[in-house]
């Protein structure tokens, strides 16, 4: 089966309607709606911790009656989405890219696919994706490189020999990672080991590339690539990454571990391409709990959900395409935002502009308007996920705050004094913060 016969007949499955009998279709919908009816308390518990905020004068005295504004500057879980049209877009274009980016997304990915990032043996684009980070280091945005290790294309350039290939993907391993370290230290370190060796990848894409995986070992391979990029990062985060939710993707998991049998990765990758129908609430907790019990954080690292139906010769985004996928986009956030194994999610693309596969996959427009999907999630993220609160210390000089996790500026103030502190909001620590009028 060739890859455009294998998306196409996934999709079709994914969209075939699953006929149910009418009590097992009544109960299904029952819990569905149970499962995202309970989601807001989970939130409450798993992202969320207390606070205190003690104000002290300038002999360390606790100051009662200080008004105390807690404001969330930034959320510890990552918002984020590819970032593959960043200096893409024509000029009128580009500035609404970024800027809606920035004002909705605290992380970004980066495009390191080696057929186009090393079109020149010995060339590749280290100076136009150091822009990029750069940018996103200065808008406060996390960066992630996607992926070091995937045979989805042979570079033209790469040359017959086997193991010639083996230690070149290792050198462009370490590499990549040493050169961007500080920067970017999070890295999708292998993509789609469970399904390397599909036919068209192996003949057309990548015969060279697949040929060398084959020989090392689907899970040697990956083990390799593992351990030369921490070699490169020591305190990187390394991902690996899949589409598959099901056995063979566990079973690589499984093997994944040093000879101490403790884990070569750092976190789990899961796409959720969703181009036809979307997965299900019961679905979405399943697959949570089913990667939770590795006992790593997961980030859903690729998720899709279209804004009109799939038609010939164009896909285009339509009123009520738009309408069910703000509808699903903040259904499948708040399913995951509420699973406490989940640390980040990445939309797949930004814009439609350019996006995968052709379709109305992004937040935005091609005109870079933003849809009803970016809106309804910008509420969320900055406005019913957001920590913004004013409180007055007792007599002890404290106040307590609920606040969810993340990065806040608190400002104090009593008797005309103002003072204004950086503190972070931890799950795992202690959260007491000291304000000082001095």
């Amino acid at each position: 089966m060739n890859r455009r016969h294998f998306l196409r007949t996934s999709a079709a499955l994914a969209a075939a309607p699953l006929i149910l009998s009418p009590n097992r279709a009544a109960a299904a919908a029952a819990e569905e709606k149970d499962l995202l009816a309970a989601a807001p308390e989970r939130i409450e518990t798993h992202r969320k911790a207390d606070a205190t905020v003690t104000v002290v004068d300038a002999a360390g005295k606790p100051v009662p009656g200080a008004e105390v504004t807690v404001e969330q500057t930034r959320h510890a879980f990552r918002f984020g989405s590819n970032i593959f049209k960043w200096d893409r877009l024509p000029e009128d274009l580009e500035g609404p890219y970024r800027r809606r980016f920035a004002q909705l997304l605290n992380f970004a990915t980066l495009p390191f696919y080696w057929p186009m990032y090393e079109r020149e043996r010995g060339k590749p684009e280290h100076a136009y994706t150091r822009r990029v980070a750069e940018w996103c280091r200065d808008q406060g945005i996390a960066t992630k490189g996607h992926p070091l290790a995937w045979n989805m294309g042979d570079p033209r350039w790469l040359p017959d020999d086997l193991e010639e290939i083996r230690r070149l993907q290792m050198a462009r391993i370490e590499d990549c990672v040493s050169h961007f370290r500080g920067l970017i230290d999070t890295w999708d370190v292998v993509n789609e080991a469970t399904h390397f060796d599909r036919k068209d990848f192996v003949e057309r894409r990548a015969p060279k590339h697949s040929a060398m995986w084959q020989k090392v070992g689907r899970v040697e391979f990956a083990r390799q690539c593992f351990r030369h990029a921490r070699k490169a990062g020591p305190d990187a985060t390394l991902l690996i990454n899949d589409y598959r939710t099901d056995p063979p993707y566990e079973k690589v998991i499984e093997g994944l571990v040093d000879d101490a049998g403790k884990p070569l990765y750092d976190v789990i990758g899961i796409q959720s391409h969703m181009h036809g129908s979307t997965w299900p609430s019961r679905k979405i907790q399943d697959v949570c709990d089913r990667f939770a019990r590795f006992r790593v954080p997961l980030h859903f690292t690729e998720t899709t959900v279209v804004s009109g139906p799939r038609k010939q010769p164009r896909w285009e985004t339509t009123p009520e395409g738009e309408a069910r996928q703000a509808r699903e986009v903040v259904r499948f956030y708040t399913m995951l935002f509420a699973h406490p194994a989940v640390e980040a999610i990445t939309w797949w693309d930004f814009s439609d502009n350019g996006a995968w596969q052709g379709a109305p996959a992004g937040f935005l427009r091609n005109d870079m308007s933003p849809k009803p999907a970016f809106e309804e999630l910008l509420r969320l993220v900055k406005g019913a996920w957001w920590t913004r609160t004013t409180v007055r210390t007792g007599k002890d000089g404290a106040a307590t705050v609920r606040a969810f996790l993340g990065d806040y500026a608190v400002t104090a103030t009593a008797a005309g004094k103002t003072a204004t502190g950086e503190v972070t909001c931890r799950r795992d620590k202690p959260n007491a913060w000291t304000v000082r009028l001095t």
